[in-house]
């Protein structure tokens, strides 16, 4: 896996001081992305174990609320299996901080076999994440005014309440 840019202060995408990630590699294509460099699976940097590790240490102070994973597109098979290394290693070192991942798959899509991102892992990185933000960037459905979506079709998923009661639950903003 690549990744374009990793930011160790980011207000934008998640409640709080996050540090983000943003993954290389996306087919999804969605006309007005505000990241199309990334649409390149080799854009930007290899991620490496080096790589994991500099995330956790950037993790480490009491100001930093959590980890958002976004991209490109962190789902597509590629991607997977150090996206949950990633995460399970957060899970690890950084227990007390929250995980947030921007997919252009619905949560519908991710749990149907028919999709390409639906892989072996899928269950594993959906279980460990606090909140999934779900669906392609549409151009015409763009809202300005949304908090931590780009377009109305966009969802903010709950993911532990979602799991645990097997209904869609969306984030209450806390």
């Amino acid at each position: 896996m690549f990744y374009g840019a990793i930011k160790n202060c980011d207000i934008a995408d998640g409640v709080g001081v996050r540090v983000s990630i943003f993954v290389s590699g996306c087919r999804n294509g969605c006309e007005g992305c505000f990241q199309p460099q990334t649409w390149d699976f080799s854009y930007g940097t290899e991620y490496t174990k080096d790589t994991e590790q500099h995330i956790n240490e950037l993790l480490k102070p009491s100001y930093i609320r959590g980890l958002t994973i976004l991209g490109g597109e962190p789902l597509e098979p590629e991607n997977q299996e150090a996206v949950l290394s990633l995460i399970r290693s957060v899970k690890e070192n950084n227990p007390n901080k929250d995980i947030w991942m921007y997919t252009g798959f619905t949560l519908e899509e991710l749990r149907d076999n028919s999709c390409r991102a639906h892989t072996a892992l899928i269950d594993d990185i959906l279980k460990n994440l606090d909140v999934l933000i779900d669906g392609r960037f549409i151009l015409a459905k763009r809202n300005l005014s949304l908090q931590f979506r780009g377009s109305d079709n966009q969802r903010i998923l709950d993911m532990k309440k979602t799991i645990s009661t097997g209904e869609i639950t969306w984030w209450d903003g806390h």
